[in-house]
C-alpha cells in the first residue's frame, strides 16, 4: 500500500512547482516509508510514497510506460488479487513487462482497455494515470471503497491525494467547513456522504467510480453496481459456493514479499480467515502464521455483558490459536495511553471518527507493525452476511439508518449558533435517497426486499465508515490491512441470497456459520457475534472526563462553537450517560461520547478549521 498525490493544470505550466506536490506527498510518509518519487511534466505532477509489499525492487513509482510513442504515468495505492490472470491476458495481446509488480499490470491494462480496465481487475485500489499525449487524467477507486481517494477542483486545475491532509498541504486548498459540511458532520459523523470530504473544497471519488479529467472538464462514472437477480442455488450449493469464494479471496490476499499476519478475535470471521491462512502457510512450508488479538489492562475485571457485546474475546482467542497452532501475540493496551492516542488517531483520519475505537486500533497497528507489514482482517463480514442485530428486526419501512439512534440527542447538544440545523430531516433524507438507489427484483417478498435495503445501506454507509477507520489507523503505522470479505464477487453473490437462507436457523450470519462449520470448532461457529472490543475500565472513563473538562475550562475552546457547554458538562458529570444513545453504531456510548468530543475539539484545532456559518 502507498500514498498518492497529483496536480494537473491543463492551462498552465506547473513543472517548476513540483515542490508543492512534494510537500503534499510527504504528508503521507507513514503510508509509504520505504521509498518516494515524483514525475513532473508541463501540465501534470504526480507524487508517490511507497510501502513495498510485492516486487520490492521493480515496483517503484511513479511508474512510466511508453507504448507506440505514447507516455503514460501511474501512481497507485492498492493490491490486485488477479494480477497473473490480467498479465496473461495482456501478454497474449503482445505486451511485455519489465517487472512482476501489479503496478505495471494495472498501467498496461489501462493502456489496452482505457476506462474499461476496472472491469478486468479484482482488488483494493485507488490510482491516478496521466496520459501525456491526450492530456487526460484518469482516477479510479475500488468497488467497495477499501482504499481512499480525495480530490479538489479549483482554479481550473485538479489535485488528488490518498488523504485530506495532503490536499490541505497545497496552497490553493483551505480548511474551510461551510454550513453543509457542519450539517453533515453533526448529523452523520463518523459517516460521510459518498463523495464528501466535509471540507468545502474537498471531495472524494466514491467507491466503484472512476473520473476522467481533460479539457472538457471532470466526469464521474459509476462502473460497478450490485445486480439484483434470482438466486437459483439450493442451500447446499450456496454453502459450497460461498465457502469456495471466501477461501479463494483469502488465499489470493496472502500474496506478499513481506511478512503477513491475521487479526484474531476468536469470532467467526477472523477465525475462518486465520484458519485458511494458517493452512495455506503450512501447505507452502512457511513458518507458523502470526496472529494478533487486542485487549485492555484489567478488562476482564470490569467487563459487563450486554446485547451488543455478549462476551469477551480472550477465551475464544486461545481456543483458536491452539486449534490452528499460530504464533499468537496478545496486545494489551494501557487505558491512559488509549485516551492520549485520541489526538494521533484524529490526525491519522483527518476528521473526528470513532473515538477510542480509533485510538485502540491505532495503538494495536503500531504493535503489529513490529512483526508484520501486511494483515488480514474480518471487516465487512457482518455487513455482507447479516451479523448485526438490525438485520433480524422486522421493518414496515426503513425511515432512518438502523444504527443512527442518536440523531435527536445530537440536536439537543448543539451550540445555540447552529441549533437550527435540520439534523433529523437531513439524516432521514440521505437515508431515503440511498434507499431509492437499491437494486430490487420484481415480485420478491417484502422480507427479501427489506433485506436488500439493509444490505445496501450497510455496504454504502456503515461498512465504508469501518473501512475508512481501518485504512487510516493502520496505514498511519505503515501497516497494510486486507479485507477478504470485501471481495466484489463475494458481495455480489451474497446480495441475491434470500433473507431466510442468509439467516439460516434463525441466526445472524446463519449461512456463513454453516459454510465454516466443518472447518472450525463448533464452539467458534456457534459463538454469538461480539463486536470489536472496547475498554470497560473506569480509569479510561476518568481520564477522558478530565481531558474533556480541561478543554471546556477554556472559554475560547473550539468545540464550544459546535456543542453547548452546559450539555458537555452534563455529559462529563454523568460519565456520558446523559447522552442516552450510542453516538454511532453499537460501541460509542458513555466514555466514547466524551472521547468523540475530544476528537472533535482536536480536529478543529489541529486543522485550523475555519467554520463558515
Amino acid at each position: 500500500m502507498c500514498g498518492i498525490v497529483g496536480w494537473v493544470d491543463l492551462n498552465n505550466n506547473i513543472k517548476t512547482k513540483q515542490y508543492m506536490v512534494e510537500k503534499m506527498r510527504d504528508t503521507l510518509t507513514p503510508r509509504g516509508p520505504d521509498s518516494y518519487g515524483i514525475k513532473a511534466t508541463n501540465n501534470a505532477v504526480l507524487g508517490h510514497r511507497r510501502l513495498a509489499i510485492v516486487d520490492l525492487k521493480g515496483g517503484l513509482q511513479p511508474m512510466v510506460k511508453n507504448v507506440n510513442n505514447k507516455e503514460y504515468t501511474i501512481v497507485y495505492n492498492g493490491e490486485l488479487y488477479n494480477t497473473e490472470e490480467v498479465r496473461s491476458d495482456l501478454v497474449s495481446k503482445g505486451y511485455t513487462f519489465s517487472s512482476y509488480s501489479d503496478t505495471e499490470v494495472l498501467l498496461t491494462a489501462f493502456i489496452e482497455y482505457r476506462e474499461k480496465c476496472v472491469d478486468y481487475i479484482n482488488g483494493i485500489f485507488a490510482f491516478g494515470i496521466w496520459d501525456e499525449q491526450n492530456k487526460e487524467l484518469f482516477l479510479a477507486r475500488d468497488p467497495l471503497g477499501v482504499k481512499p481517494l480525495f480530490y479538489s477542483i479549483k482554479n481550473d486545475s485538479i489535485l488528488f491525494a490518498s488523504e485530506i491532509k495532503a490536499l490541505l498541504a497545497h496552497p490553493m486548498i483551505d480548511s474551510v467547513v461551510d454550513k453543509q459540511g457542519i450539517l453533515e458532520l453533526m448529523a452523520l459523523s463518523p459517516q460521510r456522504n459518498l463523495g464528501s470530504g466535509i471540507f468545502k473544497d474537498i471531495k472524494e471519488v466514491p467507491p466503484a467510480f472512476y473520473m476522467t479529467y481533460n479539457n472538457k472538464g471532470a466526469h464521474l462514472k459509476e462502473y460497478w453496481v450490485l445486480e439484483a437477480k434470482e438466486h437459483k442455488d439450493d442451500e447446499k450449493t450456496t454453502i459450497k459456493k460461498l465457502r469456495d469464494l471466501l477461501v479463494d479471496a483469502i488465499e489470493r490476499q496472502l500474496v506478499s514479499d513481506v511478512p503477513v499476519c491475521t487479526f484474531l478475535s476468536g469470532g467467526l470471521d477472523s477465525s475462518f480467515i486465520s484458519y485458511v491462512a494458517a493452512n495455506t502457510f503450512k501447505r507452502q512450508g512457511k513458518a507458523p502464521l502470526d496472529t494478533f488479538s487486542i485487549d485492555y489492562v484489567d478488562n476482564e475485571k470490569y467487563f459487563k455483558a450486554n446485547l451488543f457485546q455478549p462476551n469477551s474475546d480472550p477465551y475464544w482467542v486461545i481456543k483458536m490459536k491452539d486449534y490452528i497452532k499460530s504464533n499468537h501475540h496478545g496486545i494489551i493496551l494501557d487505558n491512559v495511553e488509549l485516551a492520549k492516542a485520541l489526538k494521533e488517531a484524529t490526525i491519522a483520519s483527518d476528521l473526528p471518527l470513532m473515538a477510542d475505537v480509533d485510538s485502540s486500533l491505532y495503538l494495536f497497528a503500531k504493535e503489529i507493525k513490529k512483526t508484520a507489514t501486511v494483515g488480514l482482517s474480518g471487516e465487512c463480514a457482518d455487513e455482507v452476511f447479516c451479523g448485526y442485530p438490525w438485520y433480524t428486526r422486522d421493518y414496515e419501512n426503513i425511515d432512518i439508518f438502523p444504527w443512527a439512534d442518536s440523531v435527536a440527542h445530537r440536536k439537543n447538544i448543539l451550540a445555540k449558533s447552529i441549533k437550527d440545523l435540520p439534523i433529523e430531516d437531513y439524516v432521514k433524507q440521505v437515508c431515503s435517497d440511498s434507499l431509492a438507489k437499491v437494486p430490487k427484483l420484481k415480485g420478491e417478498s417484502k422480507k427479501d426486499e427489506k433485506m436488500r435495503e439493509l444490505f445496501y445501506l450497510n455496504i454504502k454507509w456503515f461498512m465504508i465508515t469501518l473501512l475508512n477507520r481501518k485504512d487510516r489507523m493502520t496505514m498511519s503505522n505503515s501497516l497494510e490491512v486486507r479485507v477478504p470479505f470485501a471481495d466484489k464477487r463475494l458481495v455480489q453473490y451474497s446480495y441475491n441470497i434470500p433473507a431466510a437462507m442468509k439467516l439460516l436457523n434463525g441466526r445472524e450470519k446463519g449461512l456463513l456459520r454453516e459454510a465454516t462449520r466443518t472447518l472450525l470448532p463448533d464452539e467458534i461457529v456457534d459463538r454469538k457475534k461480539s463486536p470489536y472490543p472496547k475498554t470497560h475500565h473506569p480509569l479510561y472513563t476518568e481520564t477522558v472526563k478530565n481531558m474533556l473538562n480541561s478543554i471546556i475550562k477554556n472559554k475560547n475552546a473550539r468545540i464550544l462553537e459546535l456543542i453547548d457547554k452546559d450539555a458537555i458538562e452534563k455529559i462529563i458529570n454523568t460519565n456520558g450517560s446523559s447522552f442516552t444513545k450510542p453516538w454511532f453504531g453499537q460501541l460509542m456510548t458513555g466514555p466514547q461520547v466524551m472521547a468523540y468530543l475530544i476528537q472533535l475539539d482536536t480536529w478543529l484545532n489541529e486543522y485550523n478549521v475555519k467554520l463558515d456559518i
